[in-house]
């Protein structure tokens, strides 16, 4: 299935969303240190309801070792900035959708690393900054898993 990383985020309750939406979908989530929270914050274990045991999350202690442990895969960075859709790409099981901290996205050292494939983006109304994390995380692992069927889904 597809692969989930938040890159250093900060607020509790989106990674929680993101724990329940990995479980539901059978993809991974992948945090890559620092977080700006602990793991056993309430808010973050009441977004993720009862699904935390059943959701595949790693934390990684800085990038370059989640890019040990995720590489050669390849990688798509969402961020605001890039030029093409996220809808226009033809997503592989094992690809990785890499996510900024909130509120700055990624930085630019990190979406120049050559391990990213692509940069992609998430259209939206002129004027507006960002998505949710969480939310913007859905939409881009939902459109990956509808292109492969829905693998494995009831």
């Amino acid at each position: 299935m597809f692969r989930v990383m938040f890159h250093s985020p900060r607020i509790a309750p989106n990674t929680g969303n993101a724990i329940r939406m990995v479980a539901g979908s059978g993809c991974e989530l992948h945090l890559v240190e620092p977080l700006g929270f602990d793991l056993s914050e309430p808010k973050l274990r009441r977004a993720g309801l009862d699904y935390h045991d059943l959701a595949s999350v790693t934390v990684h202690p800085d990038l370059e070792t989640a890019w040990a442990a995720l590489t050669p895969a390849r990688v798509y960075a969402f961020t605001a900035h890039a030029g093409t859709s996220f809808a226009d790409v033809a997503y592989r099981p094992g690809d990785v959708l890499l996510f900024g901290p909130e509120p700055t996205g990624l930085d630019a050292a990190t979406l120049a690393d050559p391990r990213i494939t692509a940069q992609v983006r998430i259209p939206m109304i002129a004027g507006r900054r960002s998505l949710n994390l969480s939310n913007a995380a859905a939409v881009a692992v939902y459109e990956a898993w509808r292109q492969h069927g829905f693998a494995g889904a009831v």
